[in-house]
């Protein structure tokens, strides 16, 4: 008879949410092995916040609630590899006028690849993470798919669409079903120290939020002070670079012109940005490459889908396309402030279809 693999390797950050996965998938009768994925090096000038999901502390964190738990625990080393995929691409995207998410890279390369990789050679068949989201497997077009999760104020499964079918297969999310709240009943029910830690919601790399300054410091001689312009190309005045500032934004620009004004485009060839009033950031149409589809292998003409571009915010009925490389995207209704990094990505229903980088705004 041929047995199960039941061996699940759990990135293990330290919070509440890893440490109640970690207790669920090993009462579901998994054999548990915790990692603390180590990313970041401190050799420069680091600002540590207490608690952070990267912080000496929370490593800390993780190995006494894997001791608790009587699950093995180990520390992996994933600094080369965040540094070339992750932190460069984030600087590299603002230096090119695009404001990225750093999020949704470090799932694609680091936690549902080469994290998979390590655990397959440990003899591991699956990964597992605190992650909010359902992965199913409908037999009907055999193929795994991306569900949202139970808890929709949580649902993480805007970073996740770049997941593949082998991916998908070999990866576990137990808090699929369970509320936040929930959560941390559990984690104080078993006693972890714990269950009330406050979620990280900063870059783990910029714990002070600081992103402008800190790619001033990797590239110093990149980051040079600027002109605002109008649609007309009259000066408004002086940015101090543009890795400052994103489409859409109105805080923080240090002009005063006697209105409400907001960043439109960013020229990076000609370091200037174009500031406009609120309606002229309401764009219908983008062109995104770099696609992911997850429910089919191709993607059918005149897809019928729902669309967001932003993480916090809801979908908008649009039809996708093949086109070029990419697709393009149609919306309904005009969306505010799509910008040239971030995601877009289509969901039917609670069915993740996939997503893509938004490269173009019409």
């Amino acid at each position: 008879m041929k047995f199960l693999n039941r061996k699940v390797v759990l990135g293990m950050s330290g919070g509440v949410d890893s440490s109640v996965a970690a207790y669920i998938l090993k009462e579901a009768g998994y054999d548990v092995i915790g990692v603390t994925m180590t990313m970041i090096s401190r050799d420069e000038e680091f600002n540590e916040k207490e608690g952070d999901c990267c912080s000496i502390s929370s490593v800390n964190d993780a190995r006494k609630v894997a001791k608790k738990l009587d699950i093995p625990f180990y520390v992996m080393n994933f600094k080369d590899i965040f540094e070339r995929k992750v932190i460069n691409y984030f600087v590299d995207e603002y230096l090119q006028g695009r404001t990225p998410n750093p999020c949704i890279a470090c799932n694609k390369y680091i936690k549902f690849d080469e994290f998979l990789r390590k655990a397959k050679g440990l003899g591991a068949n699956y990964v597992a993470t605190g992650h909010y989201a359902n992965i199913e497997k409908d037999k009907s077009i055999d193929r795994y798919l991306l569900k949202r999760a139970a808890d929709i104020r949580k649902d993480q499964t805007y970073f996740l669409y770049n997941m593949t079918q082998y991916q998908l297969e070999h990866t576990l999310m137990p808090l699929y079903n369970i509320t936040k709240d929930k959560v941390r009943e559990i984690a104080e029910k078993i006693e972890l120290d714990i269950h009330n830690k406050p979620d990280s919601e900063e870059i783990c790399f910029i714990p002070d939020d600081d992103h402008g300054r800190f790619i001033k410091k990797r590239e110093p001689n990149k980051v040079r002070p600027g002109y605002f312009i109008d649609e007309s190309g009259n000066i408004l005045g002086k940015h101090k670079g543009i890795v400052y500032y994103t489409v859409g934004q109105r805080k923080g620009l240090g002009v005063a012109l006697g209105k409400k004004v907001f960043v439109q485009r960013i020229i990076p060839e000609k370091n200037l940005i174009v500031l406009g009033d609120e309606e002229k950031i309401f764009k219908s149409k983008l062109y995104a490459e770099d696609i992911n589809i997850i429910t089919y292998d191709h993607i059918p003409k005149n897809l019928e889908v729902t669309a967001k571009v932003r993480y916090s915010m809801k979908e908008t009925n649009a039809i996708i396309n093949p086109y070029k490389d990419g697709v393009i995207v149609e919306f309904e209704i005009p969306q505010r402030a799509i910008t040239k990094g971030q995601s877009v990505v289509f969901y039917n229903g609670e069915i993740v279809v996939g997503g893509g980088i938004i490269k173009e705004i019409y």
